[in-house]
């Protein structure tokens, strides 16, 4: 039997199979003679031990598209960060912070601001231009007004998708109105795992349609590039590859140069202001832990 790992738990895994049902498992033995982790979002070969009680064991780990490090999962297809446009406003450099961290893991980002009802269209048109040119699509919902939600469960559909965002955004409401079956479904889940839906500390995955998960996740009110080189970072502002040829310097880090195709850009207009600021920032945060 096959199915997906949905959560693990001091070295229980909790499967979710293709017939529905969730399943508790332990990894065999073989794994960790291997030095092999099974990780949330893995498809997985199941034994079942007792049909009753829904246990088993995981026989084998099909081959992963992918294997994230921050967060621990595999074969995700895409993130979704939400932001609220406003109340609280969005902190823009918390955002760059994720997107970076996405961009050297190689997985496609969706963000999307959230309660426009109590936003203006400038703010808005602002945001649009300013992460589009960046390379990210952008959209606009308002849960409460049922606003721009469409578009954003079609970009989900028969996907594995990354969640995130701070408190407060209306992650939940938005979760609950894309697929009002998830309330239940993580309800039901968390009573077999025995945790509550909203003290998770685990990546965790739940299934929010027919070959469609989304995960949550935990500790997005800091992220901090501990192990990235400061040398390295421009290459995830993608923004910044189609100006880099004007720059005089072969490894121009575009900071203290006074030719440089990025800095000009950002005098035009061509680069956001703030996502440079957000760069120099970044930059000079990993260049003082480089020093010790």
């Amino acid at each position: 039997m096959t199915g997906k790992i949905l959560k693990g738990i001091a070295g229980f895994y909790y499967v979710h199979s293709k017939d529905g049902n969730l399943y508790e498992c332990k990894a065999k033995g073989i794994f960790r003679n291997r030095n092999v982790k099974p990780l949330v979002g893995d498809d997985v070969e199941i034994s079942v031990l007792d049909e009753t009680e829904r246990k088993g064991n995981i026989d084998k780990i099909l081959p992963r598209k992918n294997a994230l490090v921050r967060p621990a999962v595999a074969n995700v297809d895409q993130a979704l960060v939400v932001f609220s446009i406003t109340h609280p406003e969005p902190n823009l450099n918390l955002l760059d912070r994720f997107l970076v961290m996405m961009e050297s893991q190689d997985v496609p980002v969706n963000i999307c601001f959230n309660k426009i009802d109590l936003s203006e269209d400038e703010i808005m048109e602002n945001l649009r231009r300013m992460y589009e040119a960046a390379g990210y699509p952008v959209y606009f919902t308002s849960v409460y007004e049922n606003q721009g939600v469409d578009c954003v469960k079609k970009i989900l559909a028969g996907k594995t998708t990354v969640l995130a965002g701070p408190s407060g955004v209306g992650k939940s409401s938005l979760t609950n109105l894309l697929y009002p079956e998830a309330e239940m479904e993580t309800a039901r889940i968390s009573e077999k795992i025995q945790r509550g839906k909203h003290t998770t500390r685990h990546s965790e995955l739940f299934g929010i349609g027919n070959q469609t998960y989304m995960m949550d996740t935990p500790g997005f009110s800091s992220m901090y590039l501990d192990d990235m080189e400061c040398g390295r970072l421009k290459e995830y502002f993608p923004e910044f590859e189609p100006y880099e040829p004007d720059c005089k310097f072969l490894g121009c880090v575009h900071i203290g140069e006074k030719v440089c195709g990025i800095k000009n850009a950002v005098t035009e207009g061509k680069i956001s202001q703030s996502r440079y600021d957000n760069y120099r920032l970044l930059y000079e945060e990993l260049k003082e832990k480089r020093r010790y």
